[in-house]
């Protein structure tokens, strides 16, 4: 029986980018991916709306 794997994710370095394009060291990594995460949720509640398809 074959293992059940998530198409986008078996994928995503030939037909995609990543959503977020940034460098941390380990000891930022953290409070630098809270913080994309915080904007995502910011914007995507601002610009609900306003027909943006895909924040980048």
């Amino acid at each position: 029986m074959g293992q059940k794997i998530h198409p986008v994710g078996f994928r995503l370095p030939v037909t995609r980018n990543w959503a977020s394009r940034w460098y941390a060291n380990n000891q930022n990594f953290a409070t630098m991916l809270v913080e994309d995460l915080q904007v995502r949720d910011y914007l995507k509640v601002k610009l609900k709306n306003a027909a943006v398809s895909r924040i980048l």
